[in-house]
């Protein structure tokens, strides 16, 4: 659900190969009998350990009165990507869940009931693509994302800027200014926690390509300067190594960061604009004013316009271990589309014409297009398969805490030959995946 990542966690590499020896449920992907009775008893399993005993069984109130006896569980799962990874290798997740990042495209039909055709369900939702197989759908995402800077705008206009930064040195510049005008921190990186990392990898749409996932694993260098992950992971080092992030990354804390940036003493963190309210609440409980808070682009422009990715959260599945498959099916398709749980949480509505919430409004104020980016297709699964074969954690935090410490000094190294180093470990692994 709408919480803190869409992204690969520490160790996923690992996962990914403990998994490959799993089972799951049955086994196949054909389409599960839906058409059962919509009645009985199901469980959901949720990352949402803070809405568990408040909004959620409000939601769960509304079904069981459209759908007289049902009757609907939820199971808080706090270190959600790793516990829920060994219940799918024990064959026991609920009847709905949300599909964990550790779980690669070729195994979704392993552990989830396929939905439908991406065809038929693209004309209905969007995201449908983000976790689909060989033309199936497994799962929907509870709600959308984009990507980009949630600010603290008043500190950034006490440092003599008012709107996004258009390119990196700009951004650069800026944290500078934060640092000199003002007593605030320019920049959160959340290294402790690992995760936040990540949104490094969500940049994507920056260029502007569509097929970017298409050609991203076609590509055997990608941190040669110019190309994506220069230009992101690059300006992650950039900050640490001008020193305009926090003193002590060992010591960061990501529940400590929102009053933090909410009142101020942080001017800047690169998360997904489900951020945007978190920060909003946090200002308000602080006694600080929630509408300092706001959403920029990432500071880099393609045909003179910013760029950002909107994709969808994590994605609710119906589990092919469930024996009540139509229930849980129903639940979930009422969630995504009649529940309102993405516009309570500021996110974009998944069902297709349903309107952007006001935090992105907002955004694209700015100037930014929203661009959705489809999955590969005929490199689908490639990507996985060199990250994995390279040990590189792409959408994790493992080495870009490295890249952190580099810049800092506390280990060996600089920005060149870091990325000479990734660069060979993610060539030599795309040679062998994509002979």
């Amino acid at each position: 659900m709408i919480n803190r990542r869409n992204a690969i966690v520490a160790g996923a590499a690992t996962a990914l190969v403990l998994l490959a020896g799993c089972t799951g449920g049955a086994g196949g992907d054909e389409p599960a009998d839906f058409s059962g009775e919509i009645k009985g008893d199901i469980t959901v399993l949720t990352n949402r350990t803070d809405l568990v005993t408040t909004k959620l069984p409000g939601y769960a109130k509304r079904f069981e009165a459209k759908y007289p006896g049902t009757k609907v569980t939820f199971e808080g799962v706090t270190n959600y990507e790793q516990d829920v990874t060994t219940q799918l290798s024990g064959g026991e997740y609920g009847d709905v869940l949300l599909i964990p990042n550790t779980v690669a495209v070729d195994q979704l039909g392993q552990f989830f009931e396929p939905l439908g055709t991406v065809g038929e369900m693209k004309a209905r939702y969007r995201f449908t693509d983000e976790k689909a197989y060989d033309g199936k759908v497994y799962g929907l995402s509870l709600g959308g994302v984009a990507n980009g800077f949630v600010v603290n705008k008043r500190v950034w206009a006490e440092a003599g800027i008012t709107a996004p930064p258009k390119t990196p040195e700009e951004f650069l510049a800026g944290l500078e200014a934060v640092a000199d005008r003002t007593g605030a921190t320019p920049f959160y990186t959340n290294y402790k926690d690992g995760w936040p990392l990540s949104f490094f990898n969500s940049q994507r749409a920056i260029l502007a390509d569509p097929q970017v996932n298409e050609t991203f694993p076609a590509d055997p260098q990608p941190w040669q300067p110019g190309k994506l992950q220069h230009l992101t992971d690059g300006l992650l080092f950039d900050i640490v190594n001008r020193g305009l992030s926090e003193k002590d990354p060992l010591t960061t804390n990501w529940e400590g960061s929102k009053p933090m940036l909410g009142t101020g003493k942080v001017a800047s963190m690169l998360l997904g604009s489900w951020a945007v309210p978190q920060m909003r609440d946090a200002a308000t409980a602080a006694g600080a004013n929630p509408e300092d808070i706001a959403f920029w682009p990432f500071p880099y422009q393609t045909g003179g316009k910013f760029h950002a990715r909107i994709e969808g959260d994590y994605k609710g599945a119906v589990s092919k271990s469930s024996e009540n498959k139509a229930t849980a099916k129903a639940w979930l398709e009422w969630f995504v589309t009649e529940s309102g749980f993405a516009a309570d949480q500021q996110a974009i509505p998944t069902p297709v014409g349903q309107p952007l919430p006001k935090a992105l409004e907002d955004f694209t104020a700015t100037g930014v297009e929203l661009l959705e980016l489809p999955a590969a297709t005929t490199n689908t699964g490639r990507e996985d398969q060199i990250i994995k074969e390279s040990e590189i954690d792409l959408a994790g935090p493992i080495y870009r805490q490295k890249l952190v410490d580099i810049a800092r000094g506390a280990a060996k190294g600089d920005k060149d030959s870091y990325f000479a180093e990734l660069n060979k470990r993610w060539g030599a692994a795309q040679s062998r995946v994509m002979k």
